[in-house]
């Protein structure tokens, strides 16, 4: 297992390229296409980060 951090800018970047990846698959590519499904939900959900001040 792998562990990355991100920012949320760079969660954001991750999230719109794999949406961008997985629409650029048909039906010929099921495999595919459910691998990237699974891999988004593993994604955390983006969360505001809180300002202390």
């Amino acid at each position: 297992m792998y562990t990355i951090e991100l920012q949320a800018e760079e969660l954001q970047l991750v999230r719109s390229a794999l949406g961008s990846y997985l629409q650029a698959f048909g039906h010929n590519e099921a495999d595919v296409v459910a691998a990237t499904r699974t891999l988004l939900m593993k994604l955390p959900k983006e969360e505001p980060e809180s300002k202390a001040g």
